[in-house]
């Protein structure tokens, strides 16, 4: 009998181990998903779907490896793992739902073989088709492919079907986003001509191809690391500079409109370590479901000779006087 109870004892202690909470955001720190695994999703997408979060991010695991043959940059990298998801209804708290995008194993011209690079994946919901559809940076490992693969599923965590990958009306696509807006569009943000550019690009209306509207901005400011989101009837893009995985000042830019035309401005962190982003880079910005001025910042704190290791930056976002304001907090938690 005394056995019995102390197998039960310790049953319940690991079940309440293993779904041990997380009371807040800790930036920076090591973030565990429910089941006290560190949480593999880095250079991620927040969708919000039926009144849950899923966290799209690519797997890092392994070891980091520079690229011999490229002295222009330190071309760090690990095996492309392919993209995971986890979800959440509180944004502290993570399920992890598996691998959305799988890597191909054998095929070493595939688009996803672990040979190449699966970075910055987004998804967004089409109401049209009843799909969910990611978008991705698909490269070589030189990064010389620059461009945008897509995949859709029927589920918001997958398992996603690759379709293809695609050069935005003949241009290079790199570090990219997903904006949907208010009306339905869907737009592509990417870095283009070389990362000199920004561009943003009108999705079809299934949102698996880019159309012929597209338009050119940020030119010659050689940006990356896009974040777009919506405040009242102002868009707003975060961006960084180019400097490989050293982190460095973001910017933010803003119109009137998503193909208008792009003012770019100041440093929208505040506080110590603002000039290197709090030694992060920009993500994603997510709205807060049913708040109209409360957002969170998503940076990756990467760790470029143990990338699998890179941590996570999240901050609360809001716009003052027209402007994003950042403010560091070592823990927080979302209203």
């Amino acid at each position: 009998m005394k056995k019995y109870f102390s197998f039960l004892l310790m049953t319940s202690l690991l079940s309440a181990f293993a779904q041990q909470k997380n009371e807040a955001i800790f930036p920076g720190k090591i973030w565990k998903d429910q089941s006290g695994i560190p949480i593999n999703a880095h250079g991620g997408g927040i969708l919000y779907f039926h009144k849950t979060y899923y966290w799209f991010g690519e797997i890092k695991k392994g070891k980091t490896n520079r690229a011999p043959d490229i002295s222009s940059w330190e071309d760090y990298r690990v095996n492309a793992g392919g993209v995971s998801c986890y979800s959440s209804k509180d944004l502290v708290n993570w399920k992890y739902e598996g691998v959305a995008l799988a890597p191909n194993k054998t095929d070493s011209t595939s688009d996803l073989h672990t040979s190449r690079v699966i970075e910055r994946p987004k998804v967004i919901y089409n109401a049209g088709t009843h799909r969910f559809v990611m978008w991705m940076h698909i490269d070589k490992y030189d990064y010389s492919y620059a461009r945008a693969g897509v995949a859709v599923s029927d589920k918001p965590a997958g398992p996603y079907h690759y379709l293809k990958s695609v050069s935005p009306n003949g241009q290079m696509s790199r570090d990219m986003t997903l904006f949907k807006d208010d009306d339905g569009k869907a737009y592509l943000i990417y870095s283009s001509e070389d990362n000199k550019t920004m561009q943003v690009c009108l999705l079809s209306a299934d949102y698996s191809s880019p159309t012929a509207a597209y338009n050119r901005i940020l030119i010659g400011d050689n940006r990356e690391a896009p974040a777009m989101f919506k405040c009242q009837h102002t868009y707003y893009l975060i961006t960084s500079l180019c400097t490989g995985w050293d982190p460095n000042k973001a910017l933010y830019a803003s119109a009137d409109s998503v193909m208008g035309a792009w003012t770019m401005h100041d440093n929208p962190c505040t506080g110590p370590d603002a000039d290197s982003t709090y030694h992060a880079q920009s993500a994603f910005v997510i709205p807060v479901a049913g708040k109209n001025n409360d957002f969170i910042f998503m940076a990756d704190k990467w760790n470029k000779t143990d990338l699998e290791h890179s941590g996570y930056i999240w901050l609360p976002l809001k716009v003052i006087g027209g402007k994003p304001v950042i403010r560091w907090k070592n823990s927080w938690t979302p209203e």
